[in-house]
């Protein structure tokens, strides 16, 4: 039996062992069940409930997904997201650490894991705890949804935390130049900055920005919630009703995003000079959003590139010692992104041969096309990483936060499928589409002697 058969056989186990939908709740309304998952929309405030029983182990992790991030930001308030997001941990009146009942000193006794991350197009807190602390857990959630404490006195020493944050990727020069790439690569659209920030607006932003920040986005018709473990969906439904039916609905419709990125009509470079040991090339080229339909193609066509030692740019660059890695990224996001491959130099190699070699390769990819078996082969690696992104009820929650955030949860269930159709000529096809000059960005991280 092969990877992909193991990877269906999965699927299809995982939705014949949710527990389906119960009677309809008055509370709710039903709108799906895919791949285990039920979906439903909580009448009095327009929230957004997944839920997936997995009985697996006696733990639960309970995710809220709020649909705001970087792409929400504009000048002077770039990074105020990720800002907001730690001060989400200061406290409201009835759960701060001066009371030992913050939400923090709550999971800590329970030994839950726990985080909360801010990316482009959205910010998510979660935890994963055993499943008899999920209704304290929803207690604090939805109490910080809308009465957290937003003071002055906790935005001082959380700015320096992110300050450092910011400096810790200003001294790793891929990152440093990603950022670089992205800002020439976007002129108009708010992808064009970074979600940490520019220095200056995190050290600046005044608490009063974060406040309408929060209370611009943090509401129930904005966030999705989302409980998979051991539990069922009568359950996860009562409790959601408990602690979420009484916040009301966002007073204002949620601000949306129209500015679009105007088209690319040549190719941008840009240089950027630091304290470093060895160089690096990053070749951006403007994608689709991540609900595209030529997505499944860019996903293979990314891992026939750099996907392992077999792919086309390890052979050409890595083995041949003119790179010592060759890695990419394919942005997934609500609105076209980047797929960006970052090449670091090999000592005493130039720039200008990493970069020669690897259009060349992709020059090569777009005149002949690709085999059979890099396709299926590439296909059958995707899905083993699906696999072992979905195992555990904090991973499956991790994946599809990035699917919610994307615009389209329900691409979590049917992402894999579609991959499993793309053929040698779809991935020559985008190829051709979007790996082309005139919609790239080139950038050269060129390392200076301390």
């Amino acid at each position: 039996m092969n990877l992909r058969q193991l990877a269906a056989l999965a699927l299809a186990a995982t939705a014949a062992n949710a527990t389906p939908p119960p009677a309809a709740d008055p509370a709710f309304d039903f709108v799906r069940t895919l791949a285990g998952i039920s979906e439903y929309t909580l009448r009095a405030n327009g929230l957004q409930v997944l839920v997936m029983p997995d009985h697996s182990a006696p733990v639960a992790t309970l995710m809220v997904t709020y649909r705001v991030g970087s792409r929400n930001e504009v000048t002077g308030t770039t990074g105020a997201t990720h800002l907001l997001e730690h001060l989400m941990f200061k406290g409201t009146p009835a759960h701060n650490r001066d009371d030992g009942t913050s939400i923090d000193q709550f999971l800590e006794r329970t030994g839950a894991r726990y985080n909360a991350t801010t990316w482009m197009d959205r910010t998510n807190y979660f935890a994963t705890l055993g499943k008899q602390h999920l209704p304290r857990l929803a207690e604090i959630e939805a109490d910080r949804m809308r009465n957290l404490w937003l003071r002055e006195s906790d935005r001082r020493p959380e700015m320096t935390v992110v300050r450092n944050e910011f400096e810790i990727g200003e001294n790793n020069p891929v990152q440093a130049l990603d950022k670089e790439v992205s800002a020439a690569a976007y002129i108009a659209h708010p992808y064009h900055h970074s979600t940490i920030g520019w220095r200056s607006d995190i050290e600046n932003v005044p608490i009063e920005k974060l406040r309408e920040f929060y209370n611009t986005f943090y509401w129930p018709d904005n966030a999705t919630v989302t409980l998979i473990g051991d539990l069922s969906v009568g359950d996860a439904l009562a409790l959601v009703k408990t602690h979420f039916s009484n916040i009301p609905r966002a007073p204002k419709p949620i601000p949306q995003i129209y500015t679009t990125e105007p088209p690319q009509t040549g190719p941008r470079r840009v240089v950027l000079k630091r304290a470093g040991q060895l160089g690096v090339v990053a070749i951006a080229h403007k994608t689709p959003a991540a609900t595209h339909p030529d997505m499944p193609a860019l996903a293979v066509l990314d891992a026939i590139l750099a996907d392992g030692k077999t792919s086309r740019l390890y052979r050409a660059l890595t083995d041949k010692n003119i790179v010592t890695s060759a890695e990419t990224d394919l942005g997934f996001h609500r609105d076209p992104s980047l797929h960006t491959t970052f090449l670091s130099l090999a000592p005493n190699i130039p720039h200008q041969t990493a970069e020669t070699a690897a259009l060349a390769e992709i020059a090569r990819l777009k005149t002949e096309g690709v085999t059979p078996e890099e396709v299926r082969d590439a296909i059958n690696r995707h899905l083993t990483a699906s696999a072992y992104a979905r195992d555990g009820s904090y991973a499956i929650a991790s994946t599809l936060n990035e699917h919610i955030a994307a615009g389209d949860w329900t691409l979590y269930a049917t992402f894999d499928e579609s991959l499993k159709t793309v053929t040698p000529a779809d991935v020559q096809r985008v190829a051709r589409t979007y790996f082309n000059e005139d919609k790239s960005t080139t950038g050269w991280f060129i390392p200076l002697a301390e």
